[in-house]
């Protein structure tokens, strides 16, 4: 709700109205526990039912975050249940998706707009596929379909709505990477989460210098022995660049190793040291900072173009980012708190009937799938950890309507028709076993 000055506990208390009553899928994951913890904080919300195929850890988790256990056992007033299919036989208003699996995740989601209930989806692996199917099922039902706030997508999509709704002239949008890059100056070693590596010759790197390209490339090598990409950032990508017509510079995207106060010099154009080759690109860094550096967080930015220079030299000297040329500024928010934000989402949808970010038509950008590695015919393209891989596939974007390319969550758990050579585009011929609803809604 970036730039909405109302006040909140005012507009969304409803006095004297009943909670708002919500169902939670992937109640026992990640995502869903930051969430539950924080409905016990927000009276105006009441978690109705949850969804799960671990009762026993949900019921672990719920002791854990401080639930009564009368609350969710039998008749009390939280539901518990294994079966997805049945939510819709429990009372609530708005459905909270979050159990990361394409198929079954779609599946609920479409049926609860169908029968009139909102959708706060959380699985951006549905999103990926079915956002605008989802979209169409919720208008023609007079309900909601959104993103989640908490979640990197919706958050960008909200901050691209504010610099839309402000007349500013989008260059590229993005976010960092999960985990940052952390550079001890003393020692010189450097960390991504549980990984350390000799990080000491990028301690003369940490000025972008006069050539951009050259110290990306430079920096690039420093940490090449980690592993910086996820799958996640290509599908959050996705889904904001399918919905807010954006594209890839690259299919593999750029991932440079930037630091906070560089952004608006490397999203600029190459023909003024950028990186870029054009207007409304998408792309994920990952953020490098010194030890004891406030971190990105994962948070999102948006980089514009600047008009008076008088007004974006008042900004530059309050200590935003704005480019070495003048021409550019990096508008950002370093933070996404996942379930803690949540509950703004689930309030104005269920309250007001506004969904969280900016969402169009489907856009021409499609998340797909490159073989990794050589698929012999027969291998079953299996999809989990905990950023939701499909083994052996990078995931990549790409045009629609470019090549005849299977959404990459569609081809998860399918099983490969055919030999399929490394680097090649995998299509929705190349194998069988996926889901047919799920491919249907791709093809709105």
């Amino acid at each position: 709700m970036l730039g909405i000055t109302v006040n909140f506990e005012v507009l969304l208390q409803g006095d004297g109205d009943a909670p708002v009553r919500v169902a939670l899928t992937g109640a026992n994951g990640a995502y869903a526990r930051t969430l539950l913890a924080q409905l016990r904080l927000v009276p105006s919300l009441h978690p109705a039912v949850l969804c799960d195929l671990d009762l026993d850890g949900l019921r672990t988790t719920l002791l854990e975050l401080g639930y009564e256990e009368a609350s969710f056992a039998p008749g009390g007033p939280i539901a518990l249940t294994d079966d997805i299919a049945g939510i819709l036989s429990h009372d609530f208003d708005i459905l909270v998706e979050a159990t990361g699996n394409p198929a079954i995740g779609y599946e609920a989601a479409r049926s609860t707009l169908a029968a009139g209930r909102h959708v706060a989806m959380v699985s951006k692996e549905v999103d990926s596929v079915a956002g605008p199917r989802l979209l169409q099922v919720a208008a023609d039902n007079s309900v909601v379909y959104t993103l989640a706030g908490g979640d990197q997508p919706a958050n960008l999509l909200s901050l691209i709505s504010w610099v839309r709704t402000l007349g500013l002239d989008i260059v590229a949008v993005g976010k960092s990477s999960e985990y940052d890059l952390v550079l001890d100056a003393a020692t010189g070693s450097l960390s991504q989460l549980d990984e350390t590596l000799d990080g000491s010759a990028m301690l003369d790197l940490l000025d972008l210098g006069d050539d951009v390209a050259a110290t990306l490339a430079a920096r690039a090598e420093v940490v090449s022995g980690l592993k910086r990409r996820a799958t996640a950032d290509y599908c959050e990508m996705a889904t904001v660049a399918a919905n807010a017509g954006f594209v890839a510079d690259t299919e593999q995207l750029h991932y440079p190793v930037a630091r906070t106060a560089e952004l608006a010099d490397i999203y600029s154009l190459q023909e003024d040291g950028g990186i870029l080759a054009g207007d409304g690109r998408i792309d994920v860094f990952s953020a490098l900072r010194l030890r004891g550096e406030a971190s990105f967080a994962g948070g999102v930015f948006v980089v514009v173009r600047t008009h008076d220079a008088e007004t974006w030299r008042i900004i530059a000297e309050k200590g935003h980012v704005v480019s070495r040329t003048a021409k550019y500024a990096a508008i950002y928010l370093p933070y996404h708190f996942m379930g803690l934000e949540t509950p703004m989402t689930l309030l104005t949808v269920a309250r007001l009937g506004i969904p969280t970010g900016y969402r169009t038509a489907q856009g021409s950008t499609l998340l797909a799938g490159r073989a990794a590695t050589d698929l012999p015919a027969g291998t079953v393209l299996t999809m989990g950890g905990h950023h939701h891989d499909v083994a052996g596939v990078q995931p990549v974007l790409v045009e629609r309507g470019d090549a005849p390319a299977a959404p990459l969550y569609v081809l998860s758990f399918a099983t490969t028709v055919r030999d399929i050579a490394a680097g090649e585009l995998i299509a929705i011929d190349d194998v069988s076993g996926y889901d047919e609803n799920l491919l249907a809604a791709s093809a709105l």
